[in-house]
């Protein structure tokens, strides 16, 4: 039996859905009420963290990956289960802490609006081919010059997923409730 090659597009979409699978398994317990709690020190509430990962995601892949609107502007258009959008390369100082203590969530609508950007998602990477994934994506704005699209989906949607779903994990334990789900 033969076993095939691991292609750059495969391994992308694997991570992907294993990361959007761990963030919802990780969210699955938390409620509106905990969602909105505050957390000691400079720590972000549980659904202003959930709702960072999708937008963020749903702006990156629409916007910087493929010259889009997202569907936060588009098909989900005040339906994405936060009052306020979420300030994306906001040059303005404290403008994404401001928008983590004060954007207001409803998790039932931010969890519906996530399954159309992970959909959206997985279909934008599924159907990427080697020269899409290898076009150079211009990240000087942010001081990084230029990489492949390849390694800016990496980076910035599944290891962005990840690295907030471990804060997400770190605030559950801090209200006394079980972080990561394994």
């Amino acid at each position: 039996m033969s076993t095939p090659g691991i292609t750059t597009q495969a391994t992308l979409q694997g991570a992907l859905q294993s990361a959007h699978q761990i963030l919802e398994r990780t969210m699955a317990d938390v409620d509106d009420e905990l969602a909105a709690r505050s957390a000691p020190g400079k720590a972000n509430p549980l659904g202003s963290a959930y709702a960072h990962a999708v937008l963020a995601e749903d702006g990156i892949v629409h916007g910087m990956l493929q010259g889009q609107p997202p569907l936060l502007a588009t098909s989900w258009a005040g339906r994405t289960g936060t009052d306020q959008p979420m300030p994306m390369f906001d040059a303005a100082e404290g403008s994404m802490e401001a928008w983590y203590r004060d954007v207001k969530v409803d998790l039932s609508a931010l969890r519906q609006y996530a399954q159309a950007v992970y959909g959206a998602s997985d279909a934008f990477i599924s159907s990427a081919s080697d020269a899409d994934l290898t076009r150079p994506i211009d990240l000087t704005m942010i001081g990084m010059g230029q990489m492949p699209l390849a390694v800016v989906f990496s980076i910035f949607v599944t290891g962005h997923c990840n690295n907030l779903c471990g804060e997400i994990s770190a605030v559950k334990g801090v209200h006394g409730y079980k972080g990561y789900p394994f």
